[in-house]
Order: C-alpha cells, then structure tokens, then sequence
C-alpha cells in the first residue's frame, strides 16, 4: 500500500510540474503613445438619425477620423474618470463637422461613461512597436462576434485595465460647461500677438487671448465658451484659416 502511495503521489507531482512548465506567462503591456498626434475634443456619437455619415455599427470597437490612416490604433480617454480603450480607425475617409475630433460608436461611448450631451475625449495615436498581450492582439475581431449577443452594460474589455463594468452611476456629475479653443503654442509672444490679430481679421472672433506658459511658450486661446453651440460656431468660423489641429481645452 505504501508502495502505491508512494506512485500516486509521484505521478500527481509529475503531472503538476509538467502543466506548469507549460503554462505560458502573458506579456505585459507596452503601450506607447506616438507624439505624432494627439488632440483634445468633442466626439459624434453616432446614431442611426444621422444620415448623412456612413453607418457605424453600434457594437464597433472601430472610430472614424478625417487625418489618421485607416486601422491606425489610437488610446481614446474620457478625461473625466480616466477610463480609456484602445480603437482602431475604421477609415479617415467618412466626411463630417470639422467641430469633431472623431465618430464614436454607442458601445465605445458607453464604455468610457461620456456624457452624451457633452462627450469630450482625449485621443492619442499609439505607436507601431507598443506590444500587447498575446489574447489582447486579437481582441478586436474576436470579440466582435460575441459582442452582438451581449448587453452594453455587461461587457468587460480587457484593455481598459481590468476597470468595473460600467453603471448609470458612471456618468460625469459635474455639468458645468466651460471650454476654450487652443489655436496653437509659440516661441515668441509677437509671433502670437500676430496669429491674433489674423484671426480676428479673418474671422471676427473677438474673445481671444494669450496665455503665458513659460518663459518661451505662449497659447493662444478663444473663449472661455459657457456653452456648446457657441463654442461650435466659433470652431467652424475658424474652418477658412486651415488649421491643421485645433484643440478644445477644458478650463479648469
């Protein structure tokens, strides 16, 4: 007996170390941001009232965007609770209001717990050497057929950093509205006394200013806005000057 026990015990040590030795240990996350493009804004939510935008399914993990390459993988923030995914950029071809950094589906929106009155992202272009763990690198499709059976409200994805599912009660409390566009930074405050003096010129806008960030850094900013449609109007009046990446800030 003692013989067999000994056997039994011998086999299950064996079998242990041999299910360990091939349990393979997950890579971490490198996640680099690129400093190529990153922009501060308001994104679409997209719906199925809107017409006149090419359909985006509602259970996507993709975005649309106007400058970024398609499939490009872009670090999408909700600054307002830090929760943030990773998306791929569907296509850059899709034509809509330039007052909009970029077209979310409902799911992507959902997940961050925008304010969907006011949903303000922070998007960041990911480099093409950031890594991530082997079953993560194929989320994307994958997921994307179980996804249509699920609930919104009962999807967890793993790269939002093993956050809560998100509730009703995510959603910002804060409603206070207070925003300005960032044209741009300068050197020199003569090179932003100029932009200011163009863009009033241009455009009419009068509400601009100049900030000091630093012995060599100065912002021009328009605003502060206290509400939306004003802010947009402002933003699009800006169109004729070609800018390449405005911002919107929110005022602390």
């Amino acid at each position: 007996m003692k013989f067999k026990l000994i056997i039994i015990c011998s086999l299950i040590l064996f079998i242990t170390s041999c299910e360990n030795s091939y349990k393979i240990k997950p890579k971490k996350i490198n996640l680099k941001t690129s400093d190529k493009y990153s922009n501060s804004g308001f994104a679409l939510i997209y719906n199925d009232k809107i017409s006149d935008i090419k359909k985006l399914e509602t259970r996507s993990l993709n975005i649309y965007h106007k400058s970024l390459k398609k499939k490009s993988m872009v670090k999408i923030v909700n600054p307002m609770n830090s929760k943030y995914l990773i998306v791929e950029v569907k296509s850059n071809k899709v034509e809509f209001s330039n007052f909009y950094n970029s077209v979310l589906s409902q799911r992507v929106a959902e997940e961050l717990g925008l304010d969907p009155d006011h949903p303000y992202v922070e998007l960041t272009l990911i480099s093409k050497d950031s890594t991530f763990i082997a079953k993560k690198a194929k989320m994307f499709e994958e997921e994307k057929s179980v996804a249509e059976k699920a609930p919104i409200d009962g999807i967890q994805i793993n790269d939002l950093n093993e956050k809560k599912k998100l509730s009703k009660l995510d959603k910002v409390m804060d409603k206070k509205f207070s925003y300005s566009i960032k044209i741009a930074d300068f050197y020199f405050r003569d090179s932003a006394k100029t932009m200011v003096t163009r863009i009033k010129k241009e455009t009419l806008i009068s509400n601009l200013r100049i900030i000091r960030l630093s012995e060599t850094k100065y912002r021009v900013l328009i605003g502060p806005f206290t509400d939306i449609r004003n802010l947009k109007n402002s933003f699009e009046k800006l169109n004729s000057l070609n800018f390449e990446n405005l911002e919107i800030l929110k005022n602390v």
